[in-house]
């Protein structure tokens, strides 16, 4: 998925107006288009004010697997 594909669904994640079965979908399919599992950690427990979906976006796009 693109930057750009992502960014709506971070913005209906952070959206209080969301309903209750898209809000338990959209984690899934961000995790689904990115390698990622950390979206709703990012989204949830990051408190700077100036958080935006485009910037839980590009945490997530940053994000590298660990090859054991």
């Amino acid at each position: 998925m693109t930057r750009e594909e992502l960014i709506p669904l971070a913005e209906r994640l952070m959206t209080p107006e969301t309903s209750e079965e898209e809000f338990s979908q959209i984690p899934a399919t961000l995790e689904r288009g990115l390698v990622c599992p950390h979206i709703s950690d990012y989204r949830f427990r990051d408190l700077a004010p100036d958080l935006t979906p485009g910037k839980v976006v590009d945490r997530t796009m940053a994000y590298k697997t660990t090859a054991l």
